[in-house]
């Protein structure tokens, strides 16, 4: 008998990893074919396509993160092939496109399992500096788009976004609670895109990369490190407050 009930809860988590895997892949994929994937904030366009891998490696671990960073690198190299740009020949490469994406499920996954083994008041804590970094960043992306003429879109979702990291921070402190495993994931499972993204290109593709983009050959490094910090510290950021808010919901509603 215990047999039988053992059997058939290792089938039915098989099966929801299985679904969800495929739910999270299905809206990467629809968010890489759709202006969805890039919030617009005025002084950056942030992705949000890597933001499904993060949540399913820390709601169903690993694993499933992995799988839907495999979805969404060979989804990234049909959206190359179908819309080609200077790019598209680096991005054909499964080490560029695919490998920083399955990366992304592992990294964030084991990220989360070890910070939730830290001790509660230092998560708390480190949870309200998280915040307040988020939200300083967020207030300035608003008041930058608000002095320098940005767009009704670009003011209206840096105030959301800012209203949201102000939120959490309040939340943090009202519910005792700590978000920081969540934060620490999401904000690895976005710099380790970033970064191998970026690495893989630099390392195999260094020199077209720079013709591709019109620069200096000579100034790679640089243009690659600096693309790495203005636009992956960012996303990371907006990546840290949508992934908090989505897995709060899953989170509340399994329990």
């Amino acid at each position: 008998m215990n047999r039988t009930n053992s059997r058939t809860k290792n089938s039915r988590t098989k099966n929801r990893k299985l679904i969800i895997t495929s739910i999270l892949g299905a809206i990467t994929v629809a968010l890489g074919f759709t202006p969805l994937g890039f919030i617009p904030l005025g002084i950056l366009n942030a992705t949000t396509l890597h933001i499904p891998v993060i949540i399913g490696a820390i709601v169903e671990g690993p694993l499933v993160g992995a799988l839907v960073g495999l979805i969404f690198g060979i989804s990234s190299i049909m959206r190359s092939i179908m819309n080609t740009t200077p790019l598209t020949p680096f991005i054909m490469n499964p080490l560029v496109s695919v490998l920083p994406r399955v990366l992304i499920g592992i990294f964030a996954g084991y990220t989360y399992i070890w910070v939730k083994k830290l001790d509660e008041k230092l998560l708390k804590n480190l949870s309200y500096i998280a915040w307040i970094i988020c939200s300083v960043f967020l207030g300035y992306v608003l008041y930058s788009n608000t002095t320098n003429g940005g767009t009704t879109m670009t003011i209206i979702l840096s105030a959301i976004f800012l209203v949201l990291s102000l939120f959490m921070l309040y939340y943090t402190n009202k519910k005792m609670n700590s978000d920081f495993a969540v934060v620490a994931s999401s904000f690895i499972g976005s710099m380790t895109n970033t970064v191998f993204f970026l690495g893989m290109m630099y390392v195999l593709y260094a020199e077209q990369y720079m013709v591709a983009v019109g620069q200096p050959v000579e100034l790679a490094r640089k243009v690659i490190f600096g693309i790495a910090i203005t636009s992956g510290i960012p996303e990371a950021i907006l990546s840290v407050i949508v992934t908090t808010a989505v897995v709060k919901g899953v989170l509340l509603s399994k329990r």
